[in-house]
């Protein structure tokens, strides 16, 4: 088996390739990745790029179509994958996760890969106040990142045939440790906050519904979209992807880190305007279908992960909303040392 995974050096890439690894032992495993955050390796050990047969260094809006050859499935995850960066580039943040998804898939289907798995978002959804949305509720997206899903779903859609499947997998929010840690996720924030600082500051009223999924949970998803017959789900799947019991209030995730981290002080801003996402979301339909590759990391776990793995490296940054743990900051550091343009292309 030969897979490539775009976006391997990010938060959920870094994990998904040791998992790939381990369970496909004897596979040629190859990367492509621009490599804004290469560099920001968050454990002690070798890099998991290592564990690759080759990492190729590239920008998805320019794939060359020659890496596909003999490659039986593709993981896209390679995104512009944080809210604030996509509202300061919308229109690259477009081009990325949606327009490059659709020109490696086309290229993809050309060159004779079985299958395309596309990490899309649970924040489709925005906002909405009744019961949990399921796969077959309108979206609403409120951002350029919940945009861009939307648009890679709809035009993969028409590409899957009997030869060529898609598997679009909702991922609810990311959290849990990585090899390559992010913070701008609101467990992590919390947690980050926690042991920096003994605080958690909650910038909204602490109310919105947050549905969570940790980072090696996202991977076995990933693993069970490769690994997908069309019998079970067709040809084109959109699917939420995650676990029912993980539909948390924000409030309650502050609450359940005060449980593992007693001295933790929490503030919440009663006078904040109500946050524009807040949704739940029923799994029933992958709980169902991936019975072998549901979510095995609870909250609680997830959270001690964190612990462990930010004491580990020493962590103790109060001020890390201002670090490199921040995907808008990296980019932006970047841009001030003109290694990337306003496009986040890297500079000529």
């Amino acid at each position: 088996m030969k897979i490539l995974i775009t976006g391997n050096l990010g938060y959920v890439g870094s994990e998904l390739v040791k998992l790939l690894r381990k369970t496909y032992p004897e596979a040629e495993l190859l990367g492509f990745d621009i490599g804004y955050f290469a560099k920001h390796i968050t454990n002690k050990n070798t890099a998991p790029e290592m564990l690759l047969n080759a990492q190729h260094y590239g920008d998805v809006r320019q794939f060359p179509e020659k890496l596909l050859e003999g490659v039986d499935a593709v993981v896209q995850l390679a995104a512009i994958s944080n809210d604030p960066i996509g509202n300061k580039f919308e229109k690259v943040t477009l081009d990325v996760n949606y327009e490059a998804v659709i020109d490696i898939a086309k290229k993809a289907k050309k060159m004779g890969v079985k299958k395309v798995v596309f990490a899309s978002s649970c924040s489709v959804y925005g906002f909405a106040e009744e019961d949990a949305r399921t796969e077959e509720s309108s979206v609403n997206p409120l951002t350029a990142y919940a945009r861009s899903k939307v648009f890679a779903e709809r035009d993969l859609a028409p590409l899957a045939d009997d030869k060529f499947m898609v598997t679009c997998l909702r991922f609810a929010t990311a959290c849990g440790m990585s090899d390559r840690l992010r913070l701008d996720l609101v467990l992590n924030d919390f947690v980050a906050g926690a042991v920096a600082s003994g605080e958690i500051n909650i910038m909204s009223d602490g109310s919105p519904w947050r549905p969570l999924i940790n980072v090696r949970d996202m991977g076995r998803a990933i693993i069970w979209g490769i690994e997908r017959k069309s019998s079970n789900g067709g040809n084109y799947l959109v699917i939420n992807t995650g676990s029912n019991v993980w539909n948390y209030q924000v409030k309650e995730l502050a609450q359940a880190i005060h449980g593992i981290l007693p001295e933790t002080r929490v503030s919440i801003n009663k006078d904040a305007q109500p946050d524009k996402r807040s949704y739940k979301v029923s799994f029933d339909k992958f709980e169902k279908m991936a019975p072998g590759h549901l979510p095995v990391y609870d909250l609680r776990q997830s959270i001690k992960d964190l612990v462990t793995g930010l004491n580990a490296i020493g962590f103790s940054d109060q001020n890390y909303r201002q670090s490199r743990l921040i995907r808008l900051f990296v980019v932006n550091e970047l841009l001030d040392g003109k290694i990337i343009d306003q496009n986040l292309a890297l500079a000529k």
